[in-house]
């Protein structure tokens, strides 16, 4: 048996991507780190437990510092670039989480600015009351994955509905994907698209509280 101890151990670490779109805008669920570690705003993250496997991790981590579960749950990637935490060799599993707005009510949240198109991919900025936030780490460029990842599934997937509440509109299903691309879509064609996909079905009930014309409410059709 290979003894590992003459092997040197890097750290193994947790980050969660928690995202939302609130007013049109995607945004992600921040913490401010201390000044004496490292500083800047980050993902919410922690440090994977000698007895503990990385899933169990994350249900630690998001007991201990959001506590909401987020409704769809998956692993991003693993980054483990040289130098991308100044305390020493950490290598972090990312995961991206999504949940409707009501989930992260009180937390700290971001809007996400991307400034490249499709899928090309690159950094992200996040910013604040307008104010753009120092990011530490390698969390500008993990948030980029991130909304590089959803824009590759969309299409495809019913991701986009882990970011509404159960029963939606048409117009907060529109708001979503406008948000997750960052331009905006010809209604008719769009809507025209998403029902032709039949992933989606009308509930027979119209939203409250509207000033105009009430909209229909859809949920996500059953698997069953």
């Amino acid at each position: 048996m290979t003894n590992l101890d003459k092997y040197t151990k890097p750290s193994v670490a947790v980050d969660l991507a928690i995202m939302t779109v609130i007013d049109g805008d995607l945004h992600v669920l921040l913490v401010n780190r201390p000044e004496d570690d490292v500083a800047g705003w980050a993902m919410p993250g922690g440090f994977v437990h000698i007895d503990e496997a990385p899933e169990d991790s994350v249900e630690r981590v998001l007991s201990e510092k959001v506590g909401a579960k987020p409704v769809h749950f998956e692993q991003l990637a693993t980054y483990g670039a040289l130098g991308r935490d100044p305390r020493g060799r950490v290598v972090s599993i990312v995961y991206l989480a999504l949940c409707p707005p009501e989930v992260l009510r009180d937390a700290d949240l971001a809007k996400v600015v991307i400034d490249w198109e499709g899928e090309i991919g690159g950094p992200a900025v996040a910013q604040m009351n307008g104010a753009r936030l120092p990011l530490a780490f390698d969390h500008a460029a993990i948030l980029g994955d991130v909304v590089k990842r959803l824009r590759g599934k969309l299409d495809y997937s019913p991701i986009a509905f882990a970011l509404l509440p159960d029963r939606f509109t048409l117009r907060e299903v529109q708001e979503v994907h406008e948000a997750i691309l960052g331009k905006p879509l010809n209604k008719p064609p769009f809507r025209r698209k998403l029902l032709d996909r039949g992933m989606i079905v009308p509930t027979g009930e119209f939203e409250t509280g509207s000033a105009y014309r009430p909209a229909k409410l859809f949920e996500v059709k059953s698997k069953e």
